[in-house]
């Protein structure tokens, strides 16, 4: 029993860490941007997000994004928006499953396809203890690369609270090493 406590302590934080949750940033439109050149519905097509996710748009200081209604986003309003985003970088953390909606701030611009509909599918050991605001270009996100250092996605990967399973396994831990320490 004593050289087993140790194994299985050692496992358990193994385990642990395998099953630590990852959170993907995706630069909007690759390489391209959120930019009326790129081909925003062909690029999300084959991309799978999830709560915690953040989509980065970086895009000309002249232009902007607005996260929008169901209806705005089908008929290009740009008046009627959630959130409006302005400055050339803005991060939005995927907070809840169900439908996202963006648009370009200029309805011409949207018109052309400059929009994105990002479906989120919930992550159940997703918890988040107090999702992050979104940055803009101008005040908490002036720390952002600027629009022209453009990369492929996923760009990096996070940890993130992972909710139950984190704390489940601090537990069993805990009380295999209590265990181990009563044993010896």
């Amino acid at each position: 029993m004593g050289k087993l406590l140790p194994v299985l302590v050692f496992g358990l934080a193994v385990l642990g860490f395998a099953l630590t949750c990852t959170a993907t940033t995706y630069t909007v439109g690759d390489t391209s941007g959120w930019d009326i050149s790129t081909d925003l519905s062909t690029w999300s097509n084959d991309k799978k997000f999830y709560v915690g996710d953040i989509l980065w748009f970086q895009y000309s200081s002249s232009n902007s994004v607005s996260q929008v209604s169901k209806e705005s986003f089908e008929s290009c309003n740009t008046t009627k928006v959630v959130e409006s985003y302005t400055g050339g970088n803005t991060t939005v953390t995927l907070t809840h499953p169900g439908d996202w909606y963006f648009v370009s701030g200029n309805k011409l611009y949207c018109l052309g396809g400059m929009k994105l509909h990002a479906e989120v599918e919930n992550n159940q050991a997703y918890a988040p203890a107090g999702a992050p605001q979104a940055a803009t270009g101008s005040g908490q996100g002036d720390h952002l690369p600027q629009p022209t250092s453009k990369s492929n996605i996923p760009t990096s990967s996070a940890f993130i609270n992972c909710g139950p399973n984190v704390f489940l396994l601090a537990i069993l831990g805990l009380i295999a090493s209590m265990l181990y320490t009563d044993v010896k």
